[in-house]
């Protein structure tokens, strides 16, 4: 006679994700004021990765974001700028 094959007990602990951190709310005001004031979100992006690295917090997409729109308007801010001088001196000449 053969003995029965017992499974073991499944594991529902296992089915579980465990909750994901707090996101970071310098990391969402970046994000945020990136699109109203530029340097400001750069400003609060480099800060929030800072603490996103000490704390394990989670939010670190929103920071960069906030990072590379704010860089972005920061660099089309120059631009326009450099376009409407260039553009005044031309119509100062004529």
């Amino acid at each position: 006679m053969s003995t029965p094959d017992y499974q073991q007990p499944a594991n529902y602990a296992a089915n579980y994700a465990a909750p994901a951190p707090k996101t970071n709310t310098l990391a969402i005001a970046s994000l945020i004021s990136s699109f109203f004031i530029s340097l400001l979100g750069v400003i609060l992006g480099h800060i929030a990765l800072n603490q996103i690295k000490n704390t394990g917090e989670g939010g670190r997409g929103l920071a960069i974001a906030g990072l590379v729109i704010g860089y972005v308007g920061i660099l089309a801010g120059i631009i326009v700028t450099i376009i409407m001088v260039s553009m005044a001196a031309m119509y100062s000449n004529a």
